[in-house]
C-alpha cells in the first residue's frame, strides 16, 4: 500500500497492560542500574524520553524543511499532541539528542544535508558531559520541563491512557515521526540523558538512524549489522550507516518498527531475533530461563528456539508446506483425471510419443551425428506411418526421411472421381474440397486453448509470439498438437463426406527459420508429407497453400505473425521477397519428384496477398517470378495466385499475359462486410445465388473475365462471434465492439430489436433447432452451387475445437451439411425456404 496509508495504521491503538508494564520496568531497570541514588519513580517520571513535546508548527517545520506532508493523511495523534501540549506523544527516540541541542543552540529545526551529518554529530559531542571512566553521564535538560508535580501527572495520564490502547499505537507513533522526517538525524524531542543513552546501547546493538529508511521501507531489517564500536573520548559518537539498500518492507535501523507490530511482534521477540544484549535483556532472560548468563560476543547462543536463523527455517517450512500440499492434491486429481482420459489424448503433457511404433528397432540404426536431430526418430513424438528406416537423402535440401520408397495412386474418393494415377478433368468437374486451417500453421479462433491460458498483458496473438512465449518447450507442446488436431481418420472421413481435395496450410518454418525466429522448425514438415501420403491413401488431390511467408504478406495472425507487412514491404521487403523465393526453390523441387505428380495437383503460391496495401505490381511480378521458377524446376501442376482482396473486376485486366496453368483463387465470406452480415437468413441466401453465382461464373471465363478460378476459402458462419476470429482481444461487429470507436452493432435486428448477442452462437450444434440446421445446410449448398459454376471450392475448415459454424466436420456429423459433397439438397435457381421460424438475432 502507499507509505501515507501505511503510516495511518501505525497509529492504531493497542490496551496490553501487560506490555506497558514491561516497558516501564524495563526502564527502571536501566536507571536503577546508573542511579542508585534516586528512587524508581523519580527516575521513571524524569526519564526524557516520557517529557518529549512537540508544539504544531516545530513539527510541522520540522517536516517541511526535508519532504512534502503526505496531504491526504488524516490528522493523527502527533497533529492533537501539537495542539495540546497536555497530550502525551508516545515515542521513543534514541538518536533524537543532536536534533533537541539543535533547538536549544537556537539552530533551524530542519535537519542537515547528509554532507553536513558528521560535523553536526560532532556538535553534539560537545554538549555530553563524561565521567573520568569515559562514561557518559546524564545532562541536566531545561527547568521547565523537570518539574516532578507536571511529570507525575503527565505519567499518570499516560497510564491511563495507555491502558485503553494497544501496545501497536506506541511504537507506530514512534516510527511514523522517524517516518515523517525521513531525511534528518535530529528532532525536536528533549535530550536523552547520557547515562541512560549509554546503558540502552550496551544490549543494542547499532542502528542507522532513522531518518534514512524510506517510506516502503518502515518494517524490520533482516540484514547483518555492524557491531558496536567504543567510544573514544575525543570521537564523536555516530551509528554505522547500513547499506542503502533492504528488502521491501524492512527498515533500516528500528529495533520495533510499526512494521512488526502490525504483524503482532512483540518487543522482546525482536531482540531475541537480532541477538541483542544489555543488562535488560540479560535480566529478562536470566527471568525467563531463556538464557545460558554469557554474552553472545563471548560465544555463547540462546537456545536453538531462541535463534532467529530457526524461526526463518520453520517459517520457509511452513510456506514450502503450504505449497507443496495444494499442488500435490492437484497434481493426484489430475493423474486421476488423466487415467480415465484416453491415452492418445491431445493434452497428454508427458514426454512419451503419441503411438510408438519403434519396438524392436534399435537407436544404433540412427547414426551417431543424426542422433537428436530432426532425422531421428527416437525424437518423434508420433512415429505412426511412418518409415523409419533411416535416410539422409536430400531433395531440394529437404529430407524424405519417414517416406516410403514405393507408392500406390489407384485410390478415388468416389465413384464420381477418377483415381490419383487419372486426370481430374479440372473445368468440367468442379472441385469439392476442405481446408486443414490452424494444424501446421496455428490460428488462434480454430485452436484457441493455444491462447486461452494467457491474458492481454501476455500479448500472445499469434504463432509468433506462440512460439516465443513457449520458449524451448515450443516444440514439445507444438508438435503434439500435430499429431493429434488432425489423425489418418480425418482424411477417411472426408472421403466418406464426399469430398475430393485437401487444401493443407503449411508455413515457411515447416523448411527453414530465420535470425531471431522463434518458430518451431522442420517439424511440421514430416507431418505435411504424411499428410499427403493419408490423401494418397484415400484418393484425395492436394492443393498445397503456403500460409506464412518470411515477413507476413498479410500482417494477420493467420500468416504467422499479426503486425507490420514485412513481404515486399519495409525495411526488409526485398530481403524477404528473395527469401520466400528461395523457400519455392526448394519445396517446389521437392514436390516435383515423380511420387507427386498425381496427388498434388494444385501448388499454391502465397495465402491471402493484403494488395489493398501492398503495391499490386510488386506482387503481380513476384507471382510471374514464382510461377517461372517453380514450373522451371519441373513443377506440372497449376499454380494458385490469390486475388489479393481487390475486386474481382480489377482481375478482368490483370496478369492477361502470364505462364500457363495458373488459376485466380478468390475467398468469400459475408461476416466480414458488414452490408452482408446484416442480411436476414433468406436474404443472405437470395445474395449468393442472385449476386455471388454470375459473379464467380463471368470471371471464370476468359474472354469476359480472368479465367479458372476456384474458391479457395468460405464457410458456413453467418456471425463473426467465434472467439478470436477477428484477433485475439478483439471484439465483433455482431455486437458492435469490433471498433473501439463504433459501437453500432451489424446484425439483423440491431435497428428492431432484440438485441444481437453472441452467447447464442456457442450452443451447441446437438440443441439447434431443425429449423436452423436447414437455414445452415441451405446457406452451405447455396455457396456450393455458386462457385461451381467456376473451378469449384475448398470449405475453411475441416476441424475447429470449439467455432462449430466453421467445421465442415462438426456440421457434417450434426446434420447441417448435405451426407455427400456431390448430392446436395439445395442448388441455386431452387425456390428458398422462409425460415419464419429461426430467430434472425440467432
Amino acid at each position: 500500500m502507499p507509505s501515507h496509508s501505511r503510516s495511518r495504521d501505525r497509529y492504531r491503538g493497542h490496551d496490553s497492560e501487560r506490555d506497558l508494564a514491561y516497558t516501564r520496568r524495563r526502564y527502571r531497570e536501566i536507571y536503577d542500574d546508573d542511579n542508585d541514588d534516586d528512587d524508581d519513580d523519580d527516575d521513571f517520571d524524569y526519564h526524557p524520553r516520557e517529557r518529549r513535546r512537540y508544539r504544531r508548527d516545530d513539527y510541522y517545520n520540522d517536516i517541511r524543511s526535508h519532504e512534502p506532508r503526505d496531504h491526504d493523511d488524516d490528522l493523527n495523534e502527533y497533529d492533537v499532541a501539537a495542539e495540546d501540549p497536555a497530550v502525551p506523544l508516545r515515542s521513543y527516540d534514541v538518536e533524537a539528542e543532536g536534533r533537541q541541542e539543535s533547538m536549544e543552540r537556537g539552530s533551524p529545526v530542519a535537519s542537515p544535508s547528509k554532507r553536513d551529518r558528521p560535523r553536526d554529530r560532532g556538535e553534539d559531542r560537545k554538549h555530553r558531559t563524561y565521567g573520568d571512566d569515559g562514561s557518559p553521564i546524564r545532562e541536566i535538560g531545561d527547568r521547565r520541563h523537570r518539574s516532578r508535580r507536571g511529570q507525575r501527572e503527565r505519567t499518570r495520564d499516560m497510564d491511563r491512557e495507555a491502558r485503553r490502547q494497544r501496545r501497536r499505537e506506541r511504537a507506530n507513533a514512534a516510527a511514523a515521526v522517524k517516518h515523517k522526517s525521513s531525511d534528518s538525524t535530529n528532532s525536536g524531542s528533549y535530550l536523552l540523558s547520557a547515562d541512560a543513552l549509554a546503558k540502552i546501547g550496551s544490549h543494542m546493538e547499532e542502528e542507522t538512524p532513522w531518518e534514512r529508511s524510506r517510506p516502503e521501507e518502515l518494517a524490520r531489517t533482516e540484514s547483518n549489522r555492524q557491531r558496536k564500536r567504543p567510544i573514544v573520548d575525543d570521537e564523536p559518537q555516530t551509528l554505522a550507516p547500513f547499506p542503502d539498500e533492504t528488502p521491501r518492507g524492512q527498515s533500516k535501523g528500528r529495533i520495533v518498527s510499526g512494521a512488526f507490530l502490525e504483524e503482532g511482534r512483540r518487543p522482546e521477540m525482536e531482540f531475541r531475533h537480532r541477538g541483542g544484549g544489555g543488562p535488560a535483556m540479560e535480566a529478562r532472560w536470566r527471568k525467563e530461563g531463556n538464557w545460558d548468563g554469557s554474552m553472545e560476543g563471548a560465544g555463547a547462543k540462546p537456545p536453538f528456539w531462541k535463534r532467529k536463523k530457526w524461526w526463518i527455517v520453520v517459517g520457509v517450512l511452513v510456506v514450502l508446506l503450504a505449497i507443496v500440499i495444494p499442488v500435490a492434491i492437484v497434481m493426484s486429481k489430475k493423474h486421476e483425471h488423466d487415467n480415465k482420459s484416453s491415452s492418445s489424448s491431445s493434452t497428454d503433457n508427458s514426454d512419451s510419443p503419441y503411438i510408438s511404433s519403434l519396438g524392436g528397432l534399435s537407436h544404433d540404426s540412427i547414426p551417431k551425428y543424426a542422433r537428436g536431430s530432426v532425422l531421428d526418430p527416437w525424437i518423434w513424438y508420433d512415429t505412426r506411418d511412418f518409415n523409419l528406416t533411416f535416410t539422409n537423402e536430400t531433395v531440394g535440401g529437404l529430407p524424405i526421411m519417414g517416406l516410403n520408397s514405393t507408392w500406390d495412386d489407384s485410390a478415388r474418393p468416389n465413384d464420381n472421381v477418377p483415381p490419383l494415377n487419372g486426370s481430374f478433368p479440372y473445368g468440367l468437374q468442379p472441385i469439392r474440397g476442405v481446408n486443414l486451417g490452424g494444424w501446421l500453421s496455428i490460428e488462434p479462433f480454430i485452436v484457441p486453448s493455444f491462447f486461452d491460458s494467457y491474458t492481454s498483458k501476455d500479448g500472445i496473438i499469434d504463432e509468433y509470439t506462440l512460439s516465443k512465449k513457449l520458449g524451448s518447450s515450443a516444440a514439445s507442446k507444438i508438435e503434439k498438437h500435430y499429431a493429434s488436431f488432425i489423425s489418418e481418420q480425418d482424411f477417411a472421413d472426408m472421403r466418406d463426406a464426399g469430398l475430393d481435395h485437401v487444401r493443407i496450410q503449411f508455413s515457411y518454418w515447416a523448411v527453414t527459420t530465420y535470425d531471431d525466429d522463434p518458430y518451431v522448425a522442420k517439424i511440421s514438415w514430416r507431418y505435411l508429407l504424411r499428410a499427403i501420403e493419408y490423401c494418397r491413401k484415400y484418393g484425395l488431390r492436394v492443393n498445397l497453400d503456403p500460409h506464412g511467408i518470411p515477413g507476413s504478406q498479410s500482417g494477420w495472425n493467420h500468416s504467422g505473425r499479426q503486425g507490420v507487412i514485412g513481404w515486399l514491404n519495409g525495411t526488409d521487403g526485398q530481403l524477404n521477397r528473395q527469401r520466400s523465393l528461395d523457400f519455392h526453390n526448394q519445396i517446389s523441387q521437392f514436390f516435383a519428384q515423380p511420387r507427386y505428380k498425381n496427388v498434388v495437383t494444385i501448388y499454391g503460391l502465397v495465402n491471402e496477398p493484403l494488395m489493398l496495401s501492398l503495391p499490386v505490381e510488386d506482387v503481380l511480378n513476384w507471382s510471374i517470378d514464382a510461377t517461372n521458377l517453380v514450373q522451371k524446376n519441373g513443377i506440372s501442376a497449376f499454380i494458385s495466385v490469390h486475388d489479393g482482396f481487390l475486386n474481382l473486376s480489377k482481375w478482368k485486366k490483370m496478369l492477361k499475359n502470364r505462364p500457363d496453368r495458373m488459376l485466380l483463387d478468390t475467398h468469400q465470406y459475408t461476416i466480414f462486410n458488414t452490408g452482408q452480415i446484416v442480411l436476414n437468413h433468406a436474404d443472405r441466401v437470395k445474395l449468393i445465388c442472385n449476386d455471388w453465382y454470375h459473379m464467380i461464373q463471368e470471371i471464370n471465363t476468359t474472354n469476359a473475365g480472368w479465367g479458372p478460378t476456384i474458391c479457395g476459402e468460405w464457410s458456413q458462419a453467418d456471425t463473426d462471434c467465434a472467439e478470436y476470429l477477428n484477433n485475439v482481444g478483439r471484439g465483433t461487429r455482431w455486437e458492435g465492439t469490433f471498433n473501439p470507436g463504433d459501437s453500432t452493432a451489424y446484425c439483423p435486428t440491431a435497428k428492431s430489436g432484440p438485441t444481437c448477442s453472441c452467447a447464442s452462437t456457442k450452443t451447441p450444434p446437438s440443441a439447434y433447432s431443425d429449423g436452423y440446421k436447414k437455414f445452415l445446410q441451405t446457406y452451405a449448398e447455396a455457396q456450393m452451387s455458386a462457385f461451381e459454376t467456376a473451378q469449384g471450392w475448398f470449405y475453411w475448415t475441416w476441424h475447429t475445437e470449439s467455432a462449430a459454424q466453421w467445421s465442415y466436420k462438426t456440421a457434417w456429423k450434426n446434420g447441417y451439411m448435405p451426407k455427400k459433397a456431390y448430392a446436395p439438397e439445395f442448388k441455386c435457381g431452387d425456390d428458398i425456404p422462409s425460415f419464419k421460424d429461426v430467430p434472425e438475432f440467432y
